[in-house]
């Protein structure tokens, strides 16, 4: 279900994005801002590890330097049927972690020193089956053509209103008003639509994440109490995150509710941690014939 309601989702933003360029330029318009998303797409999906990775000033380490932390990643990759992935600290206190990575054979994952300190080791397992889980479905891809393609829109609505400001922009076809009209929606409406709609891709990955992680570790009481610990943790030591990488992290490091919730990259940690005990009580853990691995 997850499944499908990602395609519809990304479906209706690429929409949303040939939309927005057909109205601000017509049939050009369209045509540019698709060549555009592809560049962009390219280089988002191919130097984005790098450069968050970089960004969180996270270092590589091995079995000689995080033994326990290092075999427990590559037991659940084994689990997971999945590459050793690289592993790396980030030097922060407040406990989170994620995925990067183009593929399967080029992911990384990453921990903060403050999540080694207050898990233990089932939910650390939950935890990082939850992020090898992400590398597994290739949501670094489907997440980075999201907010890429959000991300253009937001940029083609920029570029209308410099162009209505300044005496608007050549179109291909003689709109008129209905133009003009059409203009205007790509400026107020399309991004905020676009935004919307990545946002609930997000949270739809992480529900998968949830299920896939828990598959994984063969303990989904695991991962549930982590993300309880791990959500009072952000609150409690917030971390200096750029909004645009907040969807990689296991918790929100951004905080908000209420009306802000529609624009959360997280589904509530009490949903997630609600559908967790469901599996539970379904014998995920108890079946799971990966489990005596960790």
């Amino acid at each position: 279900m997850n499944q499908f309601k990602t395609a519809f989702l990304l479906t209706a933003l690429a929409g949303l994005f040939l939309m927005a360029g057909y109205a601000v330029g017509g049939q050009q318009g369209a045509t540019m801002a698709f060549i555009f998303a592809l560049v962009m797409n390219f280089g988002a999906y191919w130097f984005s590890d790098k450069i968050v990775l970089k960004m969180y000033k996270a270092q590589e380490v091995d079995e000689t330097t995080h033994p326990d932390f290092v075999r427990l990643v590559r037991d659940l990759a084994t689990n997971a049927n999945l590459p050793m992935p690289r592993v790396y600290i980030i030097p922060s206190m407040t406990p989170n972690a994620f995925a990067t990575g183009r593929d399967p054979a080029h992911a990384a994952v990453a921990a903060t020193e403050g999540i080694m300190r207050i898990l233990n080791r089932d939910e650390l397992a939950g935890v990082m089956a939850h992020e090898l889980t992400h590398v597994r479905n290739r949501d670094t891809l489907v997440q980075t053509v999201a907010a890429t393609i959000a991300g253009a829109i937001g940029y083609i609505a920029t570029m209308a209103r410099y162009a209505m400001i300044f005496g608007g922009s050549s179109r291909d076809d003689d709109r008129g008003g209905a133009g003009a009209l059409g203009a205007l929606v790509a400026i107020l409406v399309l991004p905020f639509v676009a935004m919307i709609i990545q946002m609930a891709i997000s949270r739809s990955r992480e529900y998968m994440a949830d299920e896939g992680g828990a598959m994984v570790s063969g303990k989904p009481l695991g991962l549930a109490s982590a993300l309880a610990k791990l959500e009072q943790g952000a609150q409690a030591i917030p971390m200096d995150a750029a909004p645009a990488t907040a969807h990689m992290f296991i918790v929100s490091p951004l905080t908000g509710g209420g009306l802000l919730s529609m624009f959360s990259t997280h589904p509530s940690t009490a949903d997630r941690i609600a559908r967790l005990q469901a599996l539970a009580d379904q014998g995920v853990g108890i079946t799971s014939a990966r489990m005596p691995r960790i």
